[in-house]
C-alpha cells in the first residue's frame, strides 16, 4: 500500500512540474515513475563518469513537489557508505533509451566530492531539525499574515464602509 500511494504521489509531482530537469538524447518523457526512479544510479555529473550511489528515497514537500533525494552512497572517495540529502539544486535527471527499447534514468550530481562529503546524513537527527524548521517557518508565516477577509473586514469596520448609490 506504502508503494502504492508514493509512485501514485510522484506520479502526481512529476505530472505537476517538479524541480527535476530531465537531460536526455531524447525528448522528455513527460511522466515518470517513482519505481524507475528509486534505486537509479547517482554520478558526478563533471564527466567524470564516477558512480557516486543510488537513488534510496525522494522526499516531498506538503504541495507534492519533489525537495530532496536520498543518495544511498557507496565508498567513494572515502565517504564509506552512508545515506545522504540531496538537494534538488544539486542534481538533474537524465533519461536515455537504450537499443532494447528500455528506458534508463541516471541522476547527475552537481557537486564536488568535497560538497559531497559535506551533505547532511540522512539519519534521525537530520528528520526532527527538518520537521522542527518547516514547523517555525509555518509559525511565523502564520502569525506575520492576515486573511484578505480580516483585512478587508476590519477596514470597512473603520466607518469607510461605501454608501449605497442613490
Amino acid at each position: 500500500m506504502k508503494k502504492s500511494l508514493l509512485l501514485t504521489a510522484m506520479s502526481a509531482a512529476l505530472l505537476a512540474g517538479t524541480t527535476l530537469s530531465v537531460q536526455a538524447s531524447q525528448e522528455p518523457q513527460g511522466v515518470y515513475s517513482a519505481d524507475d526512479i528509486l534505486d537509479a544510479d547517482v554520478y558526478f555529473a563533471n564527466g567524470s563518469g564516477e558512480e557516486i550511489g543510488d537513488v534510496d528515497d525522494i522526499l516531498f514537500d506538503d504541495d507534492m513537489r519533489i525537495t530532496a533525494l536520498v543518495i544511498e552512497s557507496g565508498a567513494v572517495l572515502g565517504l564509506g557508505g552512508r545515506e545522504i540529502v540531496v538537494d534538488t539544486d544539486y542534481f538533474t535527471l537524465e533519461t536515455s533509451t537504450e537499443g532494447d527499447g528500455e528506458t534508463e534514468h541516471r541522476i547527475m550530481l552537481n557537486a564536488t566530492p568535497k560538497e559531497v562529503e559535506e551533505f547532511p546524513a540522512y539519519d534521525r537527527d537530520w528528520w526532527e531539525q527538518t520537521q522542527a524548521n518547516a514547523r517555525d517557518a509555518w509559525q511565523t508565516t502564520r502569525d506575520g499574515a492576515q486573511s484578505a477577509w480580516q483585512s478587508t473586514r476590519e477596514a470597512f469596520d473603520n466607518d469607510d464602509e461605501p454608501q449605497p448609490q442613490q
